[in-house]
């Protein structure tokens, strides 16, 4: 909603808004950008009336604001909807689908169309560091959107996505997620089905490999494909390959060999650490391709792009130990992000610090895969906070060097004790952590220095 606010006010809209808990880089970008915020939802904020109040899905029936807002009949819709009526409606659509890679591959996708001269629009759930925003409307055609499964608002409850008819489509991966949304994976597939449906003849569908893709193509699909590929034997003939095949050819920590389908190689050197990236990378380059941009042009952007805020950001150095701060939130996320780390290893731990944070994490839906999905990190220091309903205790009771903490000033102390200098910490959690990414760093440029 905070880059829907950015978005609106670029418009030439007044924009006020509320929320709660909100913390950096979101609140950082609203307060930048003059945008009023309060604090929790009074229906005083109410009065005067908007003309529009934008509903967050956040919100349900029996919220004090929206009680007020249904009873004065007030003008009200959702934020995937506002958005396709005052923003998208004239823009070629690029839309980012998937469990998993969406805040990447449209971040990627994004920095690839302004790098050859598009000035695309963006709406992106994160903050690509080459842009230091999270959304803008742009002066081009081009409009790229993280296309999120999640339901729209409590009255309107199809996925976001069906909103924005996309003309390039990109389907990363498709896992179950959003377990207070979509009872199994068939729900979620049944979403990715109608938005299949909204994408035109002349457009693109771009998607990775997965049983769950291959149903929801399965059920119609009017529109060209371009499959991802694992990957191929470097020597590989050119010609052996499907017509719309796009390949990683292979990867190494900061290379990644990318096949087009009509055999051309580009060799990319980038920031970007492991095999996930080079996925998300080649989504990217093949949609840009889609809508004009050259092969080579794509590639050359990417070796410039920076990454994102919150997405394997490296956020200092404290007493010779990196501290990452990551989003991973599910347990492909988490073992993606580890596998990178580990495949960059510089000899030192590696230390990983979870917060079970989302819906679906706090009620369990995964808590088999949770202790596996870390595996890679020598240390793992899961966090069980106060109203967490399951024991993760017994999730993790038989891997070692994994052991669960009840606070954040306990996973401090404990981290401060397992690491030295050369070693790394990675801190994932979809949320602000109670402040723990500052306060670790303090606390590890305090104790190491002495």
């Amino acid at each position: 909603m905070g880059g829907l606010a950015l978005l609106a006010k670029d418009s030439g809209f007044t924009v006020t808004g509320s929320d709660r808990n909100i913390y950096p880089p979101m609140s950082t970008q609203l307060a930048d950008s003059g945008i009023a915020l309060t604090d929790g939802y009074d229906p005083a904020q109410l009065d005067p009336a908007p003309d529009c109040i934008v509903v967050g899905n956040a919100l349900s029936r029996g919220n004090a604001a929206v009680e007020a807002m249904l009873t004065a009949g007030l003008d009200y819709t959702s934020g995937p909807e506002w958005l396709a009526r005052n923003v998208l409606k004239d823009r070629w659509v690029l839309a980012v689908s998937g469990t998993h890679g969406k805040t990447s591959t449209a971040s990627m996708l994004a920095w690839i169309l302004d790098f050859a001269g598009f000035d695309p629009g963006f709406l992106i759930g994160g903050v690509p560091v080459n842009f230091g925003v999270s959304a803008r409307l742009g002066s081009g055609e081009y409009f790229v959107i993280e296309a999120d499964e999640y339901d729209s608002a409590f009255f309107d409850k199809r996925s976001k996505f069906i909103h924005y008819r996309p003309r390039t489509l990109i389907i990363n991966n498709l896992e179950y997620d959003h377990a207070d949304i979509f009872p199994d994976l068939t729900a979620i597939e049944n979403q990715f089905h109608h938005l299949v449906r909204c994408v035109p003849g002349a457009g693109a569908i771009i998607r990775g490999g997965g049983d769950a893709i291959d149903r929801v193509l399965a059920r119609g699909v009017w529109t060209p494909v371009h499959t991802l590929t694992q990957h191929t034997v470097a020597n590989e003939p050119s010609g052996s390959s499907d017509a719309c095949s796009w390949r990683v050819l292979s990867t190494r920590a900061d290379q990644l060999e990318i096949r087009s389908p009509e055999g051309e190689i580009a060799h990319l050197t980038w920031s970007l650490l492991g095999e996930h990236n080079a996925w998300n990378a080649t989504a990217a380059i093949t949609a840009a391709t889609h809508v004009g941009v050259p092969f080579g042009k794509a590639v050359a952007a990417l070796s410039e792009f920076a990454g994102i805020k919150r997405r394997l950001e490296l956020l200092g150095t404290p007493g010779g130990v990196a501290v990452y701060d990551d989003f991973a939130h599910h347990p492909t996320a988490i073992e993606a992000t580890l596998a990178g780390l580990r495949d960059a290893d510089t000899g030192g731990q590696l230390v990983a610090i979870i917060e079970p944070r989302s819906n679906t994490m706090r009620m369990g839906q995964h808590r088999e895969q949770l202790a596996p999905s870390a595996q890679a990190a020598d240390h793992v220091l899961w966090y069980q906070p106060e109203g967490l309903s399951w024991d993760l205790s017994g999730a993790i009771e038989s891997h070692a060097g994994q052991r669960v903490c009840s606070s954040v000033a306990q996973i401090i102390e404990t981290t401060a004790e397992l690491v030295a200098p050369g070693d790394r910490v990675v801190v994932m959690s979809n949320g602000g952590f109670e402040g723990l990414h500052g306060q670790l760093i303090a606390r590890l440029e305090a104790e190491l220095h002495h």
